[in-house]
Protein backbone atom coordinates (compact mmCIF):
# COMPACT_ATOMS: atom_id res chain seq x y z
CA UNK A 1 0.00 0.00 0.00
CA UNK A 2 1.18 3.48 -0.75
CA UNK A 3 1.24 6.31 1.76
CA UNK A 4 -1.77 7.96 0.10
CA UNK A 5 -3.82 4.77 0.38
CA UNK A 6 -2.94 4.45 4.06
CA UNK A 7 -3.95 8.06 4.71
CA UNK A 8 -7.25 7.65 2.82
CA UNK A 9 -7.94 4.38 4.65
CA UNK A 10 -7.23 5.97 8.04
CA UNK A 11 -9.54 8.90 7.21
CA UNK A 12 -12.29 6.55 6.00
CA UNK A 13 -11.90 4.35 9.07
CA UNK A 14 -12.11 7.36 11.39
CA UNK A 15 -15.19 8.62 9.51
CA UNK A 16 -16.81 5.19 9.79
CA UNK A 17 -16.03 5.01 13.49
CA UNK A 18 -17.28 8.55 14.12
CA UNK A 19 -20.45 7.81 12.16
CA UNK A 20 -21.10 4.65 14.16
CA UNK A 21 -20.52 6.36 17.51
CA UNK A 22 -22.65 9.34 16.46
CA UNK A 23 -25.42 7.06 15.25
CA UNK A 24 -25.51 5.12 18.51
CA UNK A 25 -25.31 8.20 20.73
CA UNK A 26 -27.62 10.63 18.89
CA UNK A 27 -30.87 11.35 20.69
CA UNK A 28 -32.69 12.57 17.59
CA UNK A 29 -33.54 9.71 15.19
CA UNK A 30 -32.99 11.92 12.14
CA UNK A 31 -29.49 12.81 13.32
CA UNK A 32 -28.87 9.13 13.96
CA UNK A 33 -29.88 8.31 10.39
CA UNK A 34 -27.58 11.02 9.04
CA UNK A 35 -24.66 9.60 11.03
CA UNK A 36 -25.50 6.19 9.56
CA UNK A 37 -25.30 7.67 6.05
CA UNK A 38 -21.82 9.01 6.86
CA UNK A 39 -20.84 5.56 8.08
CA UNK A 40 -22.13 3.88 4.93
CA UNK A 41 -20.29 6.33 2.67
CA UNK A 42 -17.06 5.67 4.59
CA UNK A 43 -17.55 1.92 4.12
CA UNK A 44 -18.05 2.51 0.39
CA UNK A 45 -14.75 4.39 0.33
CA UNK A 46 -13.05 1.45 2.00
CA UNK A 47 -14.54 -0.83 -0.67
CA UNK A 48 -12.98 1.42 -3.31
CA UNK A 49 -9.61 1.06 -1.60
CA UNK A 50 -10.06 -2.72 -1.75
CA UNK A 51 -10.53 -2.44 -5.54
CA UNK A 52 -14.20 -3.42 -5.40
CA UNK A 53 -15.99 -0.61 -7.26
CA UNK A 54 -19.17 -2.64 -7.74
CA UNK A 55 -19.56 -3.12 -4.00
CA UNK A 56 -18.81 0.56 -3.41
CA UNK A 57 -21.45 1.64 -5.92
CA UNK A 58 -24.00 -0.79 -4.46
CA UNK A 59 -23.19 0.44 -0.96
CA UNK A 60 -23.90 4.04 -1.93
CA UNK A 61 -26.91 3.37 -4.17
CA UNK A 62 -28.69 0.70 -2.16
CA UNK A 63 -27.81 1.44 1.45
CA UNK A 64 -26.90 5.13 1.64
CA UNK A 65 -29.54 5.93 -0.98
CA UNK A 66 -32.62 3.73 -1.02
CA UNK A 67 -32.55 2.16 2.44
CA UNK A 68 -31.81 5.45 4.18
CA UNK A 69 -34.66 7.18 2.32
CA UNK A 70 -36.89 4.41 3.65
CA UNK A 71 -35.52 4.88 7.18
CA UNK A 72 -36.10 8.64 7.06
CA UNK A 73 -39.63 8.08 5.74
CA UNK A 74 -40.40 5.65 8.58
CA UNK A 75 -38.92 8.03 11.15
CA UNK A 76 -41.05 10.92 9.88
CA UNK A 77 -44.12 8.66 9.69
CA UNK A 78 -43.93 7.33 13.26
CA UNK A 79 -42.31 10.16 15.25
CA UNK A 80 -44.39 13.25 15.94
CA UNK A 81 -42.56 16.59 16.17
CA UNK A 82 -43.67 17.14 19.79
CA UNK A 83 -42.62 13.65 20.89
CA UNK A 84 -39.76 13.55 23.36
CA UNK A 85 -36.98 11.04 22.77
CA UNK A 86 -36.41 9.46 26.13
CA UNK A 87 -34.66 6.23 26.90
CA UNK A 88 -36.97 3.91 28.76
CA UNK A 89 -35.57 0.74 30.23
CA UNK A 90 -38.05 -2.10 30.48
CA UNK A 91 -35.82 -4.31 32.62
CA UNK A 92 -34.40 -3.14 35.95
CA UNK A 93 -30.86 -4.27 35.14
CA UNK A 94 -31.00 -3.80 31.38
CA UNK A 95 -27.85 -1.69 31.11
CA UNK A 96 -25.85 -4.14 33.26
CA UNK A 97 -27.14 -7.06 31.20
CA UNK A 98 -26.24 -5.23 27.98
CA UNK A 99 -22.72 -4.62 29.33
CA UNK A 100 -22.30 -8.30 30.13
CA UNK A 101 -23.51 -9.30 26.65
CA UNK A 102 -21.16 -6.80 24.98
CA UNK A 103 -18.21 -7.96 27.08
CA UNK A 104 -18.92 -11.60 26.26
CA UNK A 105 -19.20 -10.81 22.53
CA UNK A 106 -15.88 -8.93 22.60
CA UNK A 107 -14.24 -11.87 24.40
CA UNK A 108 -15.74 -14.24 21.82
CA UNK A 109 -14.41 -12.06 18.99
CA UNK A 110 -10.91 -11.91 20.47
CA UNK A 111 -10.95 -15.66 21.13
CA UNK A 112 -12.02 -16.34 17.56
CA UNK A 113 -9.30 -14.09 16.21
CA UNK A 114 -6.74 -15.78 18.44
CA UNK A 115 -7.80 -19.32 17.51
CA UNK A 116 -8.10 -18.34 13.86
CA UNK A 117 -4.46 -17.31 13.72
CA UNK A 118 -4.87 -13.54 13.52
CA UNK A 119 -2.21 -13.06 16.21
CA UNK A 120 0.23 -15.55 14.70
CA UNK A 121 3.56 -14.29 13.34
CA UNK A 122 3.25 -12.98 9.77
CA UNK A 123 5.40 -15.72 8.23
CA UNK A 124 2.86 -18.40 9.22
CA UNK A 125 -0.15 -16.63 7.72
CA UNK A 126 -1.20 -17.48 4.20
CA UNK A 127 -3.22 -15.18 2.02
CA UNK A 128 -6.84 -16.20 1.46
CA UNK A 129 -7.83 -17.01 -2.09
CA UNK A 130 -8.71 -13.90 -4.03
CA UNK A 131 -12.37 -13.32 -4.82
CA UNK A 132 -13.10 -11.34 -7.96
CA UNK A 133 -15.54 -8.57 -6.99
CA UNK A 134 -14.79 -6.20 -9.84
CA UNK A 135 -17.68 -7.27 -12.08
CA UNK A 136 -21.31 -7.80 -11.12
CA UNK A 137 -21.33 -11.24 -12.75
CA UNK A 138 -18.35 -12.47 -10.72
CA UNK A 139 -19.85 -10.99 -7.55
CA UNK A 140 -23.15 -12.76 -8.20
CA UNK A 141 -21.47 -16.10 -8.84
CA UNK A 142 -19.46 -15.87 -5.62
CA UNK A 143 -22.45 -14.61 -3.64
CA UNK A 144 -24.76 -17.41 -4.74
CA UNK A 145 -22.23 -20.26 -4.60
CA UNK A 146 -19.58 -19.79 -1.93
CA UNK A 147 -21.53 -17.38 0.30
CA UNK A 148 -25.07 -18.68 -0.23
CA UNK A 149 -25.72 -19.62 3.41
CA UNK A 150 -24.62 -16.26 4.88
CA UNK A 151 -26.59 -14.46 2.16
CA UNK A 152 -29.75 -16.38 3.03
CA UNK A 153 -29.19 -15.91 6.77
CA UNK A 154 -28.95 -12.15 6.26
CA UNK A 155 -32.24 -12.21 4.33
CA UNK A 156 -33.92 -14.13 7.18
CA UNK A 157 -32.47 -11.64 9.68
CA UNK A 158 -33.83 -8.70 7.67
CA UNK A 159 -37.24 -10.37 7.44
CA UNK A 160 -37.27 -10.87 11.23
CA UNK A 161 -36.30 -7.21 11.71
CA UNK A 162 -39.13 -6.07 9.43
CA UNK A 163 -41.66 -8.25 11.26
CA UNK A 164 -40.38 -6.96 14.60
CA UNK A 165 -40.68 -3.35 13.45
CA UNK A 166 -44.23 -3.95 12.24
CA UNK A 167 -45.14 -5.65 15.52
CA UNK A 168 -43.70 -2.75 17.53
CA UNK A 169 -45.39 -0.13 15.38
CA UNK A 170 -48.84 -1.67 15.66
CA UNK A 171 -51.05 0.00 18.21
CA UNK A 172 -52.53 -2.27 20.88
CA UNK A 173 -56.01 -3.51 20.09
CA UNK A 174 -59.01 -2.35 22.07
CA UNK A 175 -60.40 -4.74 24.61
CA UNK A 176 -57.04 -5.92 25.93
CA UNK A 177 -56.28 -8.23 23.01
CA UNK A 178 -52.64 -8.22 21.95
Amino acid sequence: MSAVEIIVFAAAALLALAGAVGMASARNPVHSALFLIANLVAVALIYLLLLAPVLAALQVLVYAGAIMVLFIFVIFFFVQPSQKHETVYSLPAQSALAGIVILSLVCLLIGGLFLGGAFAPPQTLSAPPAVDTTSPQALGVVLFTKFLLPFELVSVLLLAAILGAVALARSPRKGGEG
